[in-house]
């Protein structure tokens, strides 16, 4: 309370009762009374106090305002370290996130690669001319078959409609063959 700020602020300068009264210009018992909390001095004479007892009107009223902003303070420094761990564990999920999602590409991409190859490695046609039935058999490793075919044809596929590089090419090429030849693939 207001009085016991008053005796404090008053031992710790020394100051008796007469002594603070001459400084404030006022009597003993204006003191007394103040010290009692039975009055309370006006503003211009708690402005003398505070300079005499070296302190703030804050400190001299017990308006405890320092408390305060060291309480909203330290809020803000736990909101901020709240607000901090949150972020760190957005960006971890990010990342995590992320990587996930490269692992999920390169694997896809991996097996989209082995799905291409399997299906245009090779290839088998069944194709006739004339009653005469043929297989040809075709890889992308430079392979090449043709069952029951005569040396002069094995040549002319194989150095006029195969390209091992694309086989799925090769295949149509030799289909479009048989078909301008009166045959047929199937």
């Amino acid at each position: 309370m207001l009085g016991e700020k008053i005796i404090c602020g008053r031992k710790k300068c020394k100051l008796s009762q007469e002594d603070l009264a001459e400084k404030l210009g006022i009597t003993r018992q204006t003191i007394s009374n103040w010290e009692l909390n039975e009055t309370s001095p006006d503003l211009k004479q708690a402005s003398k106090l505070c300079d005499i007892f070296n302190i703030s009107l804050d400190e001299l009223v017990n308006n405890d305002i320092k408390n305060l902003l060291v309480e909203k303070t330290s809020n803000t420094e736990k909101l901020a370290g709240i607000i901090i761990n949150i972020l760190k564990v957005i960006g971890i999920l990010f990342v995590i996130f992320i990587v996930i999602n490269l692992v999920l590409i390169v694997i896809f991409n991996i097996s989209r690669k082995s799905i291409i190859v399997s299906n245009v490695d090779s290839v088998k046609l069944n194709c006739r001319i004339d009653n005469n039935n043929y297989l040809i058999e075709i890889g992308s490793d430079g392979y090449f078959n043709c069952s029951n075919c005569t040396k002069e044809l094995q040549l002319e596929i194989k150095d006029n409609y195969v390209d091992f590089s694309d086989i799925n090419k090769t295949a149509k090429t030799i289909e479009k063959y048989f078909d301008n030849n009166n045959g047929m693939c199937d």
